[in-house]
């Protein structure tokens, strides 16, 4: 089998090539921009049969040059919700994904695509339905244009379409992402520069710490990709996240407990580290005021009923998995 990984040095894109070749599939063309560089080392240790440039690979995939594609994994895309570039926003995630929606359907090569659960901004229900789509920002939005393409045309799709509304994905092979890394990347860095994490004090009727999200580890996400690759007859768009809401205290204590566990300390509770200054809330950005969500729960009504049953890692356990890998990094 033939695979295309777009965003292949990027968090999600590098370990799908991982899980890949963990499955025994190292045909894998990876294809990325690496003006930034030192994202190369998300793909150390990966079997790859080619890579190309994103630009160079859109059109010579287009022109059918590579020869038959099975499947191609699309996770290349600008994920920075606080890019205002509208016009740059809707060429890189909307045309570009059109194009090689375009491409796949010709050549009958099979598209799993990353959505976001960036869909629904400020909604209080997370359900593939256009009631609940609302986006907050102009990449929320790049992501529903397209989702909407999809919806037009998967009743008579002639290869398998599926597109995943990624909620909020943490664990290995984020670093390169800077600000939009996960809260649970920022809290490990912050344990270790400073002995303490920060979490945005009380807003939008939510005590401090308690504004929740939909977290999900990094290998639940692949391992669904992968179970749609090996079930080519489903087609659609899913949420992608645990379908369960857990507060960002959650992920603090999970971190800090962590970073105590690897330094042989007993855990503690919340009210404790927040007694002992191990846990610190901060006022909310002005910034972020009428653009931030302080709810997301998957609805995963659409993905079990389609025969998908793998089981997600709640917080406390996949926190502390990936403190585990960004301390065999250190």
């Amino acid at each position: 089998m033939k695979v295309v990984v777009t965003g292949a040095a990027g968090m999600i894109g590098s370990n799908l090539v991982h899980g890949l070749n963990a499955i025994g599939i190292d045909d894998v063309i990876a294809v990325d921009d690496l003006t930034d560089g030192p994202k190369y080392r998300n793909l150390l240790g990966a079997s790859l049969a080619d890579y190309f440039d994103k630009d160079e690979f859109y059109q010579r995939f287009a022109a059918g040059e590579l020869g038959k594609v099975d499947a191609v994994f699309h996770e290349g895309a600008c994920s920075d919700t606080m890019e205002h570039n509208g016009r740059f926003m809707l060429d890189n995630n909307y045309r570009c994904s059109k194009r090689l929606l375009d491409a796949c359907q010709a050549q009958g090569t099979r598209l799993l695509y990353a959505s976001s659960a960036a869909t629904y901004g400020g909604s209080s229900e997370f359900r593939e339905v256009p009631e609940f789509e609302q986006p907050l920002n102009v990449y929320g939005y790049s992501k529903l244009l397209f989702d909407n393409v999809v919806r037009r045309m998967i009743d008579h799709a002639t290869s398998q379409v599926v597109g995943f509304r990624y909620f909020n994905v943490y664990g290995p092979r984020e670093q390169h992402k800077g600000r939009m890394a996960s809260v649970a990347f920022h809290h490990f860095n912050q344990m270790r520069d400073t002995g303490h994490v920060k979490l945005f004090g009380e807003y939008g009727g939510y005590a401090p710490g308690q504004q929740s999200r939909d977290f999900i580890h990094v290998d639940d996400v692949v391992a669904v990709n992968l179970w749609f690759l090996q079930h080519p007859d489903r087609n659609g768009i899913f949420n992608l996240g645990t379908g369960r809401a857990q507060p960002f205290n959650d992920v603090a204590e999970a971190t800090v407990n962590a970073v105590r566990a690897q330094r042989g300390e007993p855990p503690m509770s919340l009210p404790e580290m927040v007694q002992a200054g191990l846990v610190q809330y901060i006022d909310f950005p002005p910034a972020l005021v009428g653009k931030y969500q302080c709810f997301t729960e998957a609805d995963m009504s659409r993905l079990r009923a389609v025969g998908c049953e793998h089981q997600f890692a709640p917080v406390g356990d996949g926190v502390a998995r990936y403190g585990g890998w960004l301390a065999s990094q250190a």
